[in-house]
């Protein structure tokens, strides 16, 4: 069987949640957000996970998840770090957080020699992502710069309870990324949604628009390429107390480059994640109705 693995990027806080929501309990038998994401991802035929945290989390992360995840499938650990930094480089004084989804890929980068996927901890993505993703990745070459990303429909991924940030994405005939435009205070309106990212300032975009929830279908030779990428930010913006080097970004510079090209593939399943405390009930009525439909079993593992 073919190696190929699932990154879940699950270091950070919810700042606006108020906690540590990767690991609140979501499910009819108390199950998390990571545990569907990671049931999908098996079935879709994914054979190990790495799991990016705090090191300070590592205990509470194993006895909530970790440790039963590693009775089904191959499990491995990465830790991002503020000071994980390349040589010639340090943190600036007064800066607190690490660097970005781009550096905490990175934090695997030795870890990582397969086909791989990549996605947020927090969110719920639904099964056919998961199997279109792994597909992709299996049938290209481990060689290629050939990658591929989950294109959610807008008007599936908005928030009931505030506005959301969301990548726009561009795709040309082929289905292949052109761009992906962080668009800012996004909220339905009726039969669309409008963003607001300046103040009284309504800027209509069509709900059925192609987003981009960070969920990706890498080869291992993107990771030298972030490298590259990480250098190239810190001396631009390694200074800045709040700056992140945030893997949609790197992605899209290299496809203005030439270097990589990135296939949109399309699902419509419904996403869902805690980004306010309120969105909390949601998802657990969410997946109490995924599983009164029969789409997972009542206890997942």
């Amino acid at each position: 069987m073919e190696k190929t693995t699932l990154v879940i990027m699950a270091a950070g806080l919810g700042s606006r949640y108020g906690g540590i929501k990767q690991l609140e309990p979501v499910g009819v038998s108390g199950e998390i957000i990571m545990d569907y994401s990671i049931y999908d991802a098996i079935k879709a035929g994914f054979n190990k996970i790495i799991f990016i945290i705090r090191k300070d989390l590592e205990k509470d992360f194993k006895e909530v998840i970790g440790n039963r995840i590693a009775e089904k499938v191959e499990v491995e650990y990465a830790f991002q770090e503020i000071a994980d930094l390349p040589e010639g480089f340090k943190v600036p004084e007064g800066r607190t957080k690490p660097w970005g989804t781009g550096q905490a890929v990175l934090s695997c980068k030795d870890m990582i020699k397969e086909p791989f996927a990549v996605i947020n901890a927090d969110d719920y993505y639904g099964s056919e992502a998961f199997v279109k993703i792994h597909d992709y990745l299996v049938q290209a070459d481990v060689q290629s710069s050939d990658y591929c990303m989950a294109g959610f429909v807008l008007g599936n991924t908005l928030s009931e309870n505030g506005t959301v940030t969301r990548g726009v994405c561009q795709a040309d005939k082929d289905g292949y990324l052109i761009d992906i435009k962080e668009t800012r205070s996004i909220e339905r309106k009726g039969n669309s949604a409008v963003s607001r990212e300046k103040e009284g300032e309504e800027v209509l975009i069509d709900l059925n628009s192609p987003v981009s929830m960070n969920m990706w279908g890498f080869m291992p030779g993107l990771l030298p390429r972030l490298e590259t990428g990480f250098v190239s930010f810190l001396k631009t913006e390694g200074e800045e107390l709040k700056s992140e080097y945030l893997l949609p970004e790197e992605v899209g510079r290299l496809i203005k480059r030439g270097e990589v090209s990135v296939k949109v593939l399309s699902t419509n399943d419904k996403w869902f994640g805690v980004t306010y405390k309120e969105d909390k009930q949601t998802v657990m009525d969410s997946i109490s109705e995924l599983v009164k439909k029969g789409l997972y079993p009542e206890k997942l593992y």
